[in-house]
């Protein structure tokens, strides 16, 4: 089976990888279940912005769970509720593995840096959710806490990494440069908190253009937009960009449900 990516909507999809399926992020909610993030830009929307375009239901036939970070953009209510309670799922750290636990999913791992899943390797990598400044105000920090990102890379697969919730730091640099990835995964609708001076909280479209600068030759899949309050790059504006900056044919855009050959 060729390996693929079926995005369903902001962070979740599932990828086909080497053999394996994996859930990244679930984030199952009806349109409109939740409030709109206090703090942060059009908070008078409700969350999530856009339907499921798949029952959840026709998600569960994974290999295993990879969840990046406790948010509930990435794992919700719904998610915990439906997912069955004895698919594998992958935390970032004790405190995350606890909570997920705690719902009652008995085959909880905590991610290592590097971690094998039956012969199968990928790495943790480390995001940064927001500006300094944003992290140098200890409430700020508290709620936007640690994410993780994912790289996998397997013989005769495609390399991928996703970016995961963060902004442009060094590390997410130094992995572009040095692992070369053939796919990159951007977490890319620029979440932003309601003060312009705190800046975004995930990547936008300059980030894209800097990676596709770092590593013309590979493919940059943009998810994370449309489906938040607060994710304010729209797939129409993020398209006449790269198309603008003469990079169209190196960003997939994907839309809710659709399937990504590898």
């Amino acid at each position: 089976m060729q390996s693929s990516i079926h995005f369903i909507r902001n962070a979740t999809l599932v990828l086909n990888y080497a053999g394996k399926k994996f859930l990244v992020d679930p984030m199952f909610a009806e349109k409109g279940r939740y409030p709109g993030f206090p703090g942060t830009r059009h908070s008078h929307l409700s969350n999530p912005l856009v339907d499921m375009p798949v029952q959840p239901e026709q998600l569960f036939e994974v290999d295993a769970v990879l969840v990046s970070h406790l948010h509930i953009d990435h794992w919700d209510q719904v998610a915990r509720e439906k997912l069955p309670k004895d698919l594998k799922v992958y935390a970032q750290n004790e405190e995350d593995a606890s909570a997920i636990e705690a719902v009652g999913f008995t085959h909880v791992t905590v991610m290592a840096t590097e971690n094998e899943f039956e012969g199968l390797k990928f790495t943790k990598t480390y995001c940064q959710h927001g500006t300094d400044t944003v992290y140098s105000i200890p409430q700020l920090a508290e709620v936007l806490g640690k994410a993780s990102g994912f790289y996998f890379n397997a013989p005769n697969e495609k390399s991928i990494y996703f970016l995961g919730d963060t902004i442009w730091i060094d590390e997410v640099e130094n992995n572009l440069k040095s692992w070369q990835p053939d796919v990159v995964v951007v977490n890319a609708g620029y979440a932003s908190l309601e003060e312009d001076r705190f800046g975004a909280i995930i990547m936008g479209k300059e980030d894209i253009l800097k990676i596709h600068n770092l590593l013309p030759e590979a493919t940059i899949i943009a998810v994370h937009m449309e489906a938040l309050n607060h994710c304010i790059l729209h797939r129409q504006e993020l398209r006449e960009f790269v198309e603008e900056k003469g990079f169209i044919e190196k960003v997939i855009i994907p839309n809710d449900g659709e399937s990504i050959p590898l």
